[in-house]
């Protein structure tokens, strides 16, 4: 993951011609750890609300607290806290030992509790209040849905259809990460790009501060989250949909509903929240082929 993501830097000026395979990819990204994925396991438990209630206060205290630091800087970290769970969380999940139903039914709940409640909380702090409330919920819908509902259904379907092929797949969840790597190559190409492209003196602050409230909260979510998992058993489940975010959403509203500088904040989330993810990945690769004996441990 680390080197797709310097490629992706190294190769921004052509990430343009790339762009256009995301949602492919993703949409096939997710495809194979939903095969693992029962229907009966969508279920919602109370854990999922006390998740979303916390996510929801956090993004307020981390937007009023940052406020002084004037609307962008405060918008554009509030919305690193504020957008759904990523739509390839369960991938990364799914490779470090999480429970994969849990992270699915935290993202129905979380995309849907974001597609109600967004349109006012993003009218209240933004500079684009001419969109109604259904308008702007209905953009979030089409912006999220069809990606995180479509690979669902097309698993399901190729267990009643195409069992076999259901069942390769099922046992190839390595492929997913492959394909991540290659999504992420393109999507830090094009955050390289945006940031270089928004580049002056006078933006240079904010654009640091966006980066650096970027790192903070990355950082305090996934602990949070994985703190709260342990409440239930389940510290990596919840640590996943609690610190990995909906980036390609969260820069479209930024660029939607906020100042354009504000999407700085969420372009530096995906490169914190990566990072993150690829120490994660092998610290887990570490422990599963090097277990430490509890008896020979100092």
């Amino acid at each position: 993951m680390p080197v797709s993501m310097v490629l992706g830097a190294v190769f921004y000026p052509w990430m343009g011609y790339l762009e256009w395979i995301s949602p492919y990819l993703i949409f096939v990204m997710l495809c194979i750890p939903y095969c693992r994925l029962k229907f009966s396991d969508l279920k919602v438990g109370k854990e999922h609300f006390e998740l979303l209630a916390i996510q929801m206060l956090m993004a307020a205290a981390v937007y009023f607290a940052l406020l002084p630091l004037g609307d962008t800087v405060a918008g554009g970290t509030m919305l690193c806290v504020f957008i759904p769970t990523a739509t390839a969380a369960p991938v990364i999940t799914s490779l470090l030992g999480g429970r994969l139903k849990f992270v699915a039914s935290y993202q129905l709940v979380c995309n849907i509790f974001v597609a109600l409640v967004g349109p006012l909380v993003l009218a209240a702090v933004g500079t684009h209040p001419e969109l109604t409330f259904f308008e702007s919920a209905w953009l979030i819908c089409r912006k999220v849905f069809p990606l995180l509902l479509c690979p669902m259904a097309v698993a399901f379907l190729l267990k009643k259809l195409a069992p076999k092929a259901h069942h390769v797949i099922a046992n190839h969840q390595a492929l997913s990460f492959y394909i991540w790597a290659f999504s992420l190559f393109i999507v830090v190409g094009n955050c390289v790009s945006f940031a270089i492209k928004n580049y002056s003196a006078q933006n240079v602050v904010p654009m640091l501060l966006l980066a650096l409230g970027a790192l903070v909260v990355c950082l305090v979510q996934f602990e949070a989250g994985r703190w709260l998992g342990g409440k239930f058993g389940d510290k990596v489940s919840a640590g996943q949909s609690f610190g990995q975010k909906n980036t390609v959403l969260g820069v479209w509203l930024a660029l939607t509903y906020l100042d354009p500088l504000s999407s700085i904040g969420m372009a530096a989330y995906i490169i914190w929240q990566n990072l993150f993810n690829s120490w994660q990945l092998m610290r887990h690769k570490e422990d599963t082929e090097f277990p430490v004996n509890p008896e020979t441990a100092p």
